[in-house]
């Protein structure tokens, strides 16, 4: 959506990008990175106006922070387990 401008669930094309924020008390569309708000990594929102879906993205950028404070060597997310039945 944020690539094509067009939704993957009903190809609605009227796309609304909300832009992420953090506020001097830690609220807002944002991650955590570090011990104050000046080191949040914001979230930017993008909305179909025609249907609701929305996609959370973070800029390329804000990409290593995020690794270093939350991936340690090896680790995967939680649901990316295998599930061995």
């Amino acid at each position: 959506m944020k690539q094509s401008g067009i939704c993957p669930k009903c190809a609605g094309k009227d796309i609304l990008m909300i832009p992420g924020w953090v506020e001097a008390s830690g609220s807002g569309n944002n991650i955590p990175v570090g011990w104050t708000y000046l080191s949040a990594v914001k979230v930017n929102r993008y909305l179909c106006c025609g249907c609701g879906y929305s996609e959370e993205w973070i800029d390329k950028g804000d990409i290593p922070a995020l690794v270093s404070k939350y991936k340690k060597e090896g680790q995967n997310a939680p649901h990316a387990k295998e599930n061995k039945t």
